[in-house]
């Protein structure tokens, strides 16, 4: 009579165990379909206010930006202004002197405050004047510092705008003069308006993805923006008041038509037809199907209770009621 080795009854055991795991698995995906089942939340259409927009993010940058040099090498005297200052065009922002009359000021004060001053009424200093009109965005200075022509003392900028990449796919609704709403990553709280100025019509690509620069310029930009910051720019596209709202998980849209379900008589979900306006990603406007209040189903995927009772997730309202 044979007998079985150690090693041949667990070569049969893990083949007997491998085919059981193997049917259990089997029966559940080929139960699955029929277990699998939609479950339904109830929800009710609401009036309220909504937007359509392209979101994009962006980097706020100076849209003329200008260094200031020394028209001449030489030593500054007194600087007038700080960064962030607003300056007009032709304003005095600092003195300098050359190195000439540097180095003359300097023997004449060691010979005395009156001697320094003669020479300071007869030798004036140079002045360096603001180009244009804008905003102090760096001061690269201070008094008694020696400079070159070649050195950027101050850096003007005459308006910061928001450079936003806009995907292709979305730029041919983007407009001239289109309404935008920004914020910024350093100040998530607060939201100001901006408007479309400009859009680039060269391209950039970036891992294989096409974007367009959109300049939006700050309707009333805050004290705080600054060069350099990240900015969300939400563009408006529609916008409507006092509308009629239901959630975007309780449209469907099948052959073109849209609907939505709804409890029928028996609380079971049917179909009802609805024309849809402008969504915002979360809400969808109805423009036609559908009252203030109206119960609908918002769905979801779950899985049915078990067979012999329970109630049926395509109810929301319950299922068999109590003896």
């Amino acid at each position: 009579m044979n007998t079985l080795t150690p090693k041949t009854r667990w070569i049969i055991l893990a083949a007997t165990g491998g085919v059981i795991v193997f049917i259990a698995v089997w029966w559940f995906f080929l139960r699955a379909p029929d277990e699998q089942a939609v479950i339904y939340r109830p929800a009710a259409v609401k009036r309220g206010d909504i937007e359509q927009t392209i979101v994009s993010t962006g980097v706020v940058q100076p849209r003329n930006r200008l260094e200031i040099k020394p028209p001449i090498a030489g030593r500054i005297e007194v600087v007038l202004v700080r960064e962030g200052d607003v300056v007009r065009k032709g304003q005095v922002i600092a003195w300098m002197s050359s190195l000439e009359r540097a180095a003359l000021l300097d023997a004449a004060r060691a010979q005395g405050p009156e001697e320094a001053k003669r020479w300071e009424e007869l030798y004036r200093p140079t002045p360096i004047v603001a180009p244009l009109n804008g905003r102090v965005i760096a001061r690269n200075t201070e008094p008694g510092q020696t400079f070159t022509p070649t050195d950027a003392v101050f850096v003007l900028s005459d308006l910061l705008t928001i450079k936003a990449q806009v995907d292709e796919t979305d730029i041919a609704r983007i407009k001239l003069r289109q309404a935008a709403r920004v914020t910024l990553d350093a100040y998530p709280d607060t939201t100001f308006n901006g408007q479309v100025i400009e859009i680039a019509f060269d391209a950039k690509t970036v891992n294989n993805v096409t974007t367009y620069t959109v300049d939006v310029l700050p309707q009333k930009p805050p004290a705080f923006l600054r060069s350099g910051m990240t900015a969300n720019v939400h563009f408006l596209l529609a916008s409507r008041q006092a509308t009629l709202l239901v959630p975007a998980t309780a449209v469907r849209v099948r052959d073109g038509a849209s609907y939505v379900m709804v409890p029928g008589e028996n609380k079971d979900p049917v179909e009802r037809p609805v024309t849809t306006g402008i969504s915002d990603g979360r809400q969808i406007e109805v423009l036609d199907g559908l009252q203030e209040g109206d119960p609908i189903l918002v769905a979801s995927l779950g899985l049915r209770k078990s067979r012999a009772g329970g109630s049926s997730p395509l109810n929301p309202f319950g299922g068999k009621k109590k003896q």
